[in-house]
């Protein structure tokens, strides 16, 4: 046998115990935050969906506002009500948008919170951002 194939067999690889309680933990601190909020997202794609929805069903303010509690109540959409978006006309165009927080409770008295916003308005501007900064 060469030098070349000699293998040192006092030296060990892998893991150690620490090490492995370590990284285990900092997967369950990325998994709870996940965990947590993953449901703010979904219901805030429900949102954004459902003032689609009522834009498309056209009307009256008011029948704008009842179709998106409709659709609020089938997808379990709390963060927003009808009476809470902010509706603008422009000739016969409508255009539907939204803005709310969400704080989502992590552990003890560490919180996340969200500013969530939303519009049908082709140009992304948000009416309630506007209304917002004019005051």
């Amino acid at each position: 046998m060469g030098a070349r194939t000699m293998r040192r067999f006092g030296k060990e690889g892998g893991v150690s115990l620490s090490g492995l309680i370590v990284v285990l933990a900092v997967l369950g601190a990325i998994a709870l935050v996940v965990i947590k909020t993953v449901p703010a997202f979904i219901e805030y794609r429900a949102v954004k969906n459902a003032i689609a929805a009522a834009k498309a069903a056209g009307g009256t303010v008011r029948e704008i506002q009842q179709a998106f509690d409709r659709n609020a109540g089938i997808n379990d959409i709390s963060a927003v009500q009808g009476r809470d978006l902010v509706i603008t006309r422009d000739g016969n165009d409508v255009q539907v948008s939204f803005a709310y927080e969400k704080r989502v409770p992590l552990t003890g008295n560490v919180s996340l919170l969200f500013d969530f916003s939303g519009t049908t308005d082709p140009s992304g501007v948000v009416a309630v951002e506007e209304a917002g900064r004019a005051q």
